[in-house]
């Protein structure tokens, strides 16, 4: 049978509605697809896409089950290596990862592997209401810090394993930046419950409204029994661009326009909480949470700008949330970048200066250097301005832990092998560690670091 080069699309609500709602924008594969799209894969003996998978699913024998029509065999593969299949099946960069080392990807399009997952996840949470056991204890208490993809998955492992394991979260609810970063129309909170109350039927507790490093200290963690701790408290402090302007009221992070969103659900007219951006807004950054920023300031009716001071082609952001923001009516302003924020008599965002860039040569990163031009200023209206400039660690954890060694941006330094910081018994990892990163990518630290204090505990013990 010929193999269809291209992967099958992914339904999808139509732009000039979901623009409007803050429904999922995907709408998934039907059985039927999903079957089509597994006969796809080639089943390659050396499963070349495992090796992207920083979690490694057996993503070929996953989609075997799935062209055998066992939907639910296909989820124990995945779920035998991943805590959030249904997260990750709609929020991983899959392009850059498994599906970019797919066999069939170098003469047609690779196997849709994340639409795939998804597919899988889906059908059982659709179909299945059973819980897993929980193991047996082995007595031993393991405290995880923050409820992200990181902390989430060290806890499952842990779990697993018999570990009683308490999760810390400073906020109300639980699921990190899967609940507060990520919007409801690309991933709905009700996955992210779902996956969380698989992770509690293992016997991970979860303690909210625990801020690490004032409401209890890593020294009183240990102090109260538990003999391993794995920080996996994210980067949840946000960057600015350093400009005038940027204190007027209109100009937000976009982790604090995002959380309002997405946690506090202040785009609903009954909200306690409700934000307003007026009707022009401009979103300064290119990444994912640009991306995420930006649609939702245009769900709440604002017309909007990306500013970014590269070219379309230096876009980090992921392909696929590009495509998405354009076909919803967002514009983009490249080659650009804000030198000032206006403001009026009230303190309200009025206007933005922006000044031309050209590009240069590579910088650290291996992308064309930005560099301004002077005589290029212009001033534009405005009534909000999101700045989505990547965030860095907050620094209470290193302020209140005596030895805790980080980099001078405030990562925590760590083995890579193991995620072991400088102080014994004391793991980390995701973006904690490495700045803001992917859930996947911080899925795979927190696994590692689970094993890692598997092994740590097993040999104290022994």
């Amino acid at each position: 049978m010929a193999i269809e080069p291209k992967k099958h699309a992914m339904p999808a609500q139509e732009p000039i509605i979901r623009e409007k709602n803050f429904k999922e924008v995907a709408l998934g594969y039907t059985a039927e697809i999903a079957r089509e799209e597994a006969n796809r894969c080639l089943n390659c003996k050396n499963k070349p896409c495992v090796s992207g998978c920083p979690v490694n699913i057996d993503i070929p024998d996953f989609i075997a089950q799935i062209k055998k029509g066992d939907y639910e065999a296909a989820y124990g593969v995945i779920s035998d290596s991943s805590s959030l299949p249904a997260v990750c099946g709609r929020v991983c960069p899959q392009e850059s990862q498994c599906e970019k080392h797919c066999t069939l990807g170098i003469k047609f399009e690779p196997v849709a592997i994340g639409r795939l997952e998804r597919f899988v996840a889906d059908w059982h949470n659709e179909h299945s209401t059973a819980l897993p056991e929980k193991p047996e204890s082995n007595g031993l208490k393991v405290a995880v810090i923050g409820s992200g993809p990181a902390g989430l998955a060290c806890a499952g492992d842990l779990a697993k394993k018999g570990y009683q394991v308490t999760i810390f979260e400073a906020l109300h609810s639980a699921g990190g930046v899967l609940v507060y970063g990520i919007p409801e129309f690309r991933l709905p909170k009700s996955i992210v419950a779902k996956e969380i109350d698989t992770l509690k039927a293992l016997g991970v507790d979860i303690e909210t409204d625990v801020v690490i490093g004032k409401t209890l200290t890593i020294d009183e963690l240990f102090e109260d029994g538990f003999e391993a701790v794995f920080v996996g408290s994210g980067a949840g402090l946000p960057k600015f661009m350093g400009i005038k302007g940027e204190s007027l009221n209109g100009v937000y992070s976009a982790n604090e326009f995002l959380t309002r969103i997405n946690l506090m659900k202040a785009y609903k007219p009954d909200s306690h909480t409700p934000i307003r951006c007026g009707h022009k807004v401009f979103v300064v950054g290119g990444g994912n949470v640009a991306m995420d920023a930006a649609r939702c300031a245009r769900r709440l009716g604002a017309d909007v700008s990306i500013v970014y001071r590269r070219t379309e082609k230096e876009l980090p952001a992921r392909k696929e949330e590009i495509e998405h923001a354009k076909e919803e009516g967002i514009e983009f302003m490249f080659l650009t970048s804000p030198v000032e924020i206006l403001g009026d008599e009230n303190g309200n965002v009025s206007g933005m200066v922006c000044r031309e860039m050209a590009l240069s040569e590579p910088d650290e990163s291996g992308r064309a250097r930005p560099i301004p031009l002077y005589d290029s200023d212009y001033t534009i209206p405005a009534d909000c301005v999101i700045m989505a400039l990547g965030t860095s660690p907050n620094p209470l954890i290193r302020n209140t832990t005596e030895g805790l060694e980080t980099k001078k941006w405030g990562g925590i330094i760590v083995n890579d092998e193991t995620g072991l910081t400088s102080r014994e018994g004391v793991y980390a990892g995701g973006d904690a560690v490495t700045g803001s990163a992917t859930v996947i990518l911080a899925m795979g630290a927190g696994k590692q670091a689970a094993a890692a204090i598997d092994e740590y505990l097993t040999e104290k013990h022994s």
